[in-house]
Formats: C-alpha cells, structure tokens, sequence
C-alpha cells in the first residue's frame, strides 16, 4: 500500500528544500550539506573583524514539520562559547523562534549569531586596549630611565594580550581511523604539546575543518609535564558529551602519557547509543595514542611491565 504524505508535511518539505537553496547561494562555501537524505546541515560563521576574529559552526537537523510546527534542532560548535554567553546566545535563538513562529528563521539564526561574534570580538578589542594602556602608564611611573626597555617589554606583552600567533611552533596534528556504530561516527586526533599555548594552536587548526567544526561534541584531554615543577599541567572539555573529557583524560593518566593532546570527535547519527559512547570515545583515544608510538604493545608491556614508550622520533638518552 502506497504512503499517504501529509500535506503540511510536504509543505514543510518544499519549505526546507527553498530555505536550503536560498542559504547556499547566500553563504556560499561556508555553507555545509552533512547529510541530505537526514537534513543535516552546517555553516561556518566568522566576525568579520581582522583582529580577534571569532568562529562558530552551527550545525542544524531540520525536522518533517519545520517550519510549521517545531524549530530547528541545532548545535553550536564554538571552543571559547561558554557558560552564560553560550546560555545568552541560545535564549536570542529561541526568542527569534517564537517572534518568527511558522516561518523559515535559518537565515536570521545565521546572522544573529554572527552579530553576537563581532559584538564578542569588539568587547575582546576594548579590554586588550584598555589593558595596553593601563600597563603602558605603569611601566612610565616604574622607571623612567629603562623606558626603551620597557617599551619593548610592553611590545611583548601585547602580543600576548592579542593572542596573536609567537614563536612557539604548530605540532603536526594527526589523524586516527574512525568508529562507526548506528549512524554514529568517532574520529580521534592526536598532537604533541608542551605548553597551553599549542593546545590552543591544535584546536584552532582542528576547527578550520568543516567537518571537524561540525562534529556534534568535539571531546579533548590533555597532559603536560612540567620538569622544573615535576608535576603535570592537564585538563579537559566535553563539548556537551557530559563527563567525556574527564574519562579521556583519566585514560590518559592510568596510560601515564605526557606532552600530549588526544581529541574525539563524535558526528551524531540520531541513535542514542547509551554508555557505548564512552566505550567508543575511549577506544578511539588508546588507538591513536597505539598507533602514534605512545604505548607500548601488550605483549611488551607483559615483559617488561612498562605502561609507556616515548612518541615516534624521540629516543630516551
């Protein structure tokens, strides 16, 4: 027996179908189709300031009744949107919904949260400025005779505040082989690093790619041992995947690996998998740390009980 369609439905179909276009035309390469057959969308959106420039990935399932009866599901994949910013800008998104109830909003979800970046990258200008300007006038009442150096000291310092690139070299990022359960897709990624800075550095390279922005969590732990201090600098994110960077990051210290950064990413395929996650989050990360020199094989580890081995290219003296 032939499917009976419903017409609001179908409606809402030649809706999407009509939005959809309109939006890649508008956007461009920005624009992103994950999955047509789903409805599963995403689009780069960038403050078009030069200096402190903000990126975002919205990503967007697009239900059978939008946009007649229900919004849009969506997630916003931005590494530094936290918190109450990430609470306020969800709050205009949905306040937009209800003015706009029954109509395409896509385009205007778009643009306001582009207007959110460059309002966040204006605010971040005028507190480095503010900053600069309190630590010249400090500098000029300390010492008057060593302004040259100070003024140099100063130099620094703002880069720092700018949060622009320094000295401090990429660490090539590599990448491991995915996992696939029940639409569900995990990816791990791996890099050595030594300061924050570069864990900075991995995820700012790792988010240039569409289909990493687009990752519904983008899961990460880290470890860095510190040899003046003889401790560890180490922390971790969940990007929604609630307790995920924790237990990544607790594989990483019953491994005992140090100088090194693991990310997870996971694409949500519409199935819920329940604790299998974690499963699949976990396996992804010991494969990768295996498969880049970080562990020892088990049969090694059974003879010699050594739990790690150094990265590849790097020899102990």
């Amino acid at each position: 027996m032939a499917d009976i369609i419903n017409p609001e439905n179908e409606e809402d179909l030649q809706a999407q179908i009509e939005e959809v276009e309109a939006l890649s035309s508008i956007y461009g390469d920005e624009w992103c189709v994950i999955d047509e057959a789903s409805r599963i969308f995403c689009i780069k959106i960038s403050s078009d300031a030069e200096e402190q420039k903000l990126t975002a990935c919205l990503q967007i399932i697009l239900p059978p009744d939008y946009p007649s009866a229900a919004p849009p599901i969506y997630q916003i994949n931005a590494a530094w949107l936290r918190g109450s910013e990430r609470a306020k800008l969800a709050n205009s998104l949905e306040d937009i919904y209800v003015e706009h109830a029954g109509e395409s909003i896509l385009y205007l979800w778009v643009e306001r949260i582009r207007d959110f970046l460059v309002e966040k990258s204006h605010c971040s200008e005028a507190v480095v400025q503010q900053e600069e300007v309190n630590r010249t006038a400090e500098e000029e009442v300390e010492d008057d005779e060593d302004a040259p150096d100070f003024s140099i000291l100063g130099v620094e310092k703002a880069h720092l505040f700018m949060d622009q690139p320094n000295d401090e070299e990429m660490p090539p990022v590599k990448h491991g082989s995915p996992i696939t359960d029940r639409r569900s897709t995990f990816q791990p990624h791996l890099a050595p690093v030594v300061t924050p800075r570069q864990v900075k550095m991995v995820l700012e390279k790792l988010y240039e790619n569409k289909k990493i922005a687009s990752a519904t969590h983008n899961i990460y732990a880290y470890r860095i041992y510190c040899e003046d201090k003889h401790s560890f600098l180490q922390d971790c994110e969940d990007d929604g995947e609630t307790a995920a960077g924790g237990r990544v990051l607790h594989l990483l210290q019953i491994l005992d690996v140090r100088n090194v950064m693991v990310v997870v990413s996971r694409w949500y395929g519409g199935i819920l998998l329940g604790p299998d996650r974690f499963k699949h989050i976990n396996n992804c990360a010991r494969n990768i740390l295996m498969e880049e020199g970080y562990l020892a094989s088990t049969d090694e580890a059974c003879k010699s009980g050594a739990k790690t081995k150094r990265p590849k290219g790097k020899k102990a003296k």
